[in-house]
């Protein structure tokens, strides 16, 4: 297989023949390049020499208890980074723990069917993806996350090198777009876990139901439809890292035995009754104020703080605008074909980046490198960024003001619009009982406009106290909220 290939190849290794011919069709149809190795010889000699590209390999299971571990391990620890597939007829939980520990990544049931290919092979690639930072761990700089100026950026670099080989819970704050699983990467990277399994929850992605069963696993009769048992992300993560992302958006009930896992260090499997021990370490990751949860009662005070052990808060791109730039020329680099033209930034660009508001943050920036190398038009760029800065400007009030209007009667409207807005706010609260959720949907805006208006209006108290029959009184946090 010649390197120059850009299909990714896949090595079918140690699986029964039928089982290896009807993989090569699943996979060409996916346009992977696939190899076929029939002995454990034939894949030390492949993966030792290292004369081809292997993009992942799928291993048959054969007899754990016989070698096939020991070939696992063996091959782990020569490709640190290589994703591992196991394909096992309806194995048992415990051969895929055992495998998981010896280095697989993920494992395909036998017989294979065309989704699941496509499942675990994105899993894997997305692996291999991930894991390849380890070799940056000596230069994070490398990486576009730590391409920065910003001083607050920097200081989250030392923190990033202080705190990865630990292995202490880590909570990530930030936008949408700010980086927070790059970070959870270069911590991973870093850790003497890097070659252990890691595995993803977005937790405002699936129901309660599906995050529970995804996050513990299940036993076979656990609830209609488990026809056999399934290890968790919490089992397969054993001696690795687990994510869990949005855990600001995880179901209040299911925190609960988060925070005992998180504890103890155990768990029992849905419908099961047999306790499970993992050594996991967790990185959680949100863009919601978890602080305003715990007011409202949708988060956990005390699953906060055992996460909290670690807190880093990411900027957002507008607050570290020194990097805008540097951040592009960096992107542009990267992105760009190497054998093609890399546009120069120019001076018009620069200064329409530098007005923007950046929303979506690097995220939004790396999409739109992404285009200027399609288009090579800096100019085309620049007015798509300067619309979208005046079209976020904020328009006039629909107010006819005389020329010869005071500025007092201007602030006497301005005042008025505001004693109006803050009797809405305070009617929608008090019928929710000060609810926030509620009161941001009855009144319909979004949960984090009421939020703002309340603290620029000042509505940290109840302005008018509404009748005791009307509303049962607001319990206030000690904090006063």
């Amino acid at each position: 297989m010649s390197p120059s290939n850009t299909r990714p190849n896949i090595l079918v290794a140690g699986c029964d023949p039928g089982l290896s011919l009807a993989i090569r069709p699943m996979l060409r149809s996916l346009n992977y390049s696939v190899e076929l190795m029939p002995d454990s010889d034939s894949i030390r000699a492949c993966l030792q020499t290292f004369d081809r590209e292997v993009s992942a390999l799928i291993l048959g299971s054969g007899d754990f208890s016989v070698g096939g571990l020991g070939l696992l391990r063996q091959i782990r620890a020569t490709n640190p980074h290589l994703p591992i597939v196991i394909a096992a007829c309806g194995p048992k939980t415990d051969e895929i723990v055992a495998a998981i520990k010896c280095g697989a990544t993920d494992f395909l049931e036998i017989p294979v069917l065309h989704e699941n290919v496509v499942t675990v092979l994105t899993r894997a690639l997305e692996f291999a993806r991930s894991s390849g930072r380890h070799d940056r761990a000596q230069n994070p700089a490398s990486g576009a996350f730590f391409v920065s100026r910003n001083a607050r950026m920097k200081e989250i670099q030392s923190l990033a090198a202080r705190i990865g080989p630990s292995e202490v819970p880590v909570l990530i704050q930030g936008e949408t777009g700010t980086g927070k699983e790059v970070l959870a990467l270069e911590l991973i990277s870093r850790s003497k876990r890097a070659t252990r399994p890691f595995l993803k929850l977005n937790c405002a992605a699936l129901p309660s139901e599906l995050i529970e069963s995804e996050l513990f696993g299940y036993e076979r009769g656990a609830f209609t439809g488990a026809f056999q048992r399934k290890a968790g992300m919490f089992e397969l993560a054993d001696g690795g890292t687990l994510m869990l992302d949005e855990i600001g958006d995880m179901d209040f009930r299911l925190q609960a035995k988060l925070l005992q896992v998180l504890q103890d260090r155990e768990f029992r499997r849905i419908g099961g009754k047999d306790i499970v021990k993992v050594d996991v370490r967790i990185i959680a990751a949100t863009h919601c104020d978890l602080e305003n949860a715990i007011a409202d009662r949708t988060f956990r005070e005390d699953l906060y703080y055992r996460l909290n052990l670690v807190n880093i808060v990411l900027p957002a791109l507008r607050e570290r605008r020194e990097d805008i730039v540097l951040l592009a020329e960096f992107l542009l680099r990267k992105h760009s074909d190497k054998n093609g033209p890399i546009p120069a930034i120019t001076m018009d660009l620069e200064e329409a980046m530098q007005s923007y508001h950046w929303p979506g943050n690097v995220r939004e920036l790396e999409n739109k490198i992404r285009k200027l190398i399609i288009f090579q038009d800096c100019s085309l760029l620049a007015r798509e960024l300067r619309s979208r800065t005046a079209w976020k400007k904020p328009s006039p009030p629909d107010v006819l003001v005389d020329h010869t209007t005071t500025a007092s009667t201007l602030d006497q409207v301005t005042r008025a619009k505001e004693r109006a807005e803050t009797s809405a706010i305070v009617a929608g609260l008090n019928s929710t009982r000060w609810n926030r959720k509620q009161a941001a949907a009855i009144l319909n805006i979004d949960y984090k406009s009421l939020l703002y208006r309340m603290k620029k209006l000042g509505i940290d108290t109840d302005p008018i106290p509404p009748p005791e029959s009307a509303v049962v009184p607001r319990v206030r946090s000690a904090r006063g909220d």
